[in-house]
């Protein structure tokens, strides 16, 4: 069963006015989207700094990163850098549009296809490997935790100050 509630403001007293103002630009809620995506955008790009998953843990260390320094996915940093943010009406999307981001963030097995053998070249110029899988551990980049509850409830609260305007 859905639960409904109407609000209709009248006359010109100054709370019906700045009520008026924010309820109308909750109902275009893509602008406060696109903030919420500015910042799980930048969220989600702290994580490749610090290397941490949404939890609070860290990832483990790539091959690659213990063998010749740096950090684990950012090598080329193709895969931070394609972290972008999609606002609309009511939601944003956030995330990359890159193949293999899925199995880097949720973490998996890896098979040749057709039954052959998958080949990788390995670190130090010790040349090539050949594998019937590789498994990925998960390096969840993508999600929300309790920290960004909090920072995307004050950005709501700050818009609606800003839409209240000059409530003082």
């Amino acid at each position: 069963m859905a639960a409904t509630m109407e609000l209709r403001l009248r006359g010109d007293r100054v709370f019906d006015k700045v009520l008026t103002r924010i309820v109308a630009g909750f109902e275009d809620s893509e602008p406060l989207m696109e903030i919420f995506g500015g910042y799980l955008e930048s969220s989600t790009i702290e994580r490749f700094d610090t290397e941490t998953a949404v939890d609070g843990s860290a990832w483990d260390k790539s091959v690659r990163a213990k063998e010749e320094g740096g950090q684990t996915l950012t090598d080329s940093s193709q895969l931070r850098s394609s972290i972008h943010a999609e606002p609309a009406k009511g939601s944003v999307r956030w995330g990359s549009n890159l193949i293999y981001a899925r199995i880097q963030n949720d973490g998996g097995v890896i098979r040749a296809k057709g039954g052959g053998k998958l080949r990788f070249k390995l670190p130090g110029g010790l040349g090539f490997r050949s594998v019937d899988q590789v498994t990925i551990p998960a390096r969840t980049f993508l999600g929300i935790n309790a920290e960004d509850e909090a920072e995307l409830l004050a950005l709501a609260e700050d818009y609606a100050a800003d839409l209240a305007g000059g409530l003082a």
